[in-house]
């Protein structure tokens, strides 16, 4: 099979099965990849697994003996670059592997692309949208209040005005 600039592989992670699912990009500008139920992403370089080096340790935090006797916790080193994800965000291991990857290959984007990495621009991009919206609604709130002062005002000075 050829590769081209634009193709991806979806990967669909279930308890038993692993499917591997290509789609071909036609839209232009950055590839986006869309998985039922979640937003657009971005689509990043694929991990490559000899370069991986994955360990189970056990947890720590809350969860008492669910977490103290299970080694469900995934820990992901990124060999050629020294980077380290662990990831114990479910009781699931085949979760949190997957999502261990998921934070990996954010990592290595943003080591490698830096500055021009999609990962930086989309959350620059999302605080600034939070930003505006703060500014939007302190605009309205300054507005219901001076509005409410003029009504207050105005019907003073009718009272006074009989």
């Amino acid at each position: 099979m050829n590769w081209k600039r634009g193709d991806y592989v979806l990967v669909y992670y279930s308890s038993r099965v692993l499917r591997f699912d290509i789609f071909i990009s036609l839209s232009v500008g950055l590839p986006r990849i869309r998985a039922a139920g979640k937003r657009d992403r971005i689509d990043l370089d694929s991990l490559n697994e000899e370069h991986l080096e994955e360990q189970f340790v056990r947890g720590s935090g809350p969860g008492g003996q669910a977490t103290n006797k299970t080694c469900n916790c995934v820990v992901l080193k990124h060999i050629p670059s020294g980077i380290v994800v662990k990831c114990h965000q479910t009781r699931s291991v085949d979760m949190n592997r997957k999502k261990a990857r998921e934070i990996m290959q954010e990592k290595l984007d943003i080591f490698y692309k830096g500055e021009d990495s999609g990962v930086l621009k989309q959350r620059k991009e999302q605080e600034w949208r939070k930003l505006e919206k703060r500014k939007r609604a302190r605009e309205r709130l300054e507005k219901k209040q001076l509005f409410k002062e003029n009504a207050l005002a105005d019907s003073k000075q009718g009272e006074h005005t009989r």
